[in-house]
């Protein structure tokens, strides 16, 4: 899979779409060009073609004043989990399958990372971590259309995915989950490799639920 070439209204949307899901812009903020213009240092084409693709994710929607910020409530949340629970093992499946010797040491280099960002209880480098973990898995299954339904739904949790790393152990479980998904993507054990993802992201989902996070 190739990488696209990062345009600026790429970079506003990835900003704003960040600070929207980790709570910098809360639930009902207007979002306005001018403001995110000055802010940004940059022009009113880029922020405008950004916010439109926020609303089309229905991050925002459009007021006669400016962007309001919708971002996500506990029914979104669920439902992010429920389909990731239904596909991401796919992804998995198809990891295990397809990488390559390279592509497993690559993963191998991230997947230590998250070792050392989690015996220094550095939540935020474990998350860092953590998302880079899932966006190669995704990219290992070679598809497209699996990439690009997962890789968005796992970005839109970071927030929840933070409180829940910071709590009850859960980071280390993480790494404990990931390494044995890596293992078994390793071996080229499909069958495994699906069963630990799905596994994973059911502890994942009910980690978050026990926070009562709304």
């Amino acid at each position: 899979m190739e990488h696209r070439t990062i345009s600026i209204a790429d970079q506003v949307f990835e900003i704003l779409e960040k600070d929207i899901l980790t709570g910098v812009y809360a639930r009902g903020e207007l979002l306005t060009e001018t403001k995110l213009s000055e802010k940004l240092g940059v022009s009113r084409t880029p922020i405008r073609e950004a916010l439109r693709r926020l609303e089309q994710e229905r991050l925002v929607v459009g007021t006669s004043r400016g962007m309001r910020v919708v971002g996500l409530d506990g029914r979104d949340i669920e439902d992010i989990y429920e389909i990731r629970i239904r596909v991401e093992g796919l992804a998995a499946r198809r990891a295990a399958e397809r990488a390559t010797g390279e592509q497993l040491a690559e993963l191998k280099r991230v997947l230590d990372m998250q070792e050392f960002f989690t015996f220094k209880e550095d939540s935020d480098s474990i998350i860092d971590a953590d998302n880079q973990f899932h966006d190669m898995l995704y990219r290992l299954s070679g598809s497209l259309v699996l990439y690009d339904t997962l890789s968005p739904l796992h970005r839109k949790i970071v927030r929840y995915r933070k409180v829940s790393v910071r709590h009850g152990g859960r980071a280390k479980e993480s790494y404990a989950e990931h390494k044995a998904i890596y293992e078994a993507i390793a071996a080229h054990d499909p069958d495994q490799a699906e069963e630990l993802l799905l596994r994973h992201t059911v502890n994942a989902r009910n980690s978050i639920r026990s926070l009562g996070e709304d």
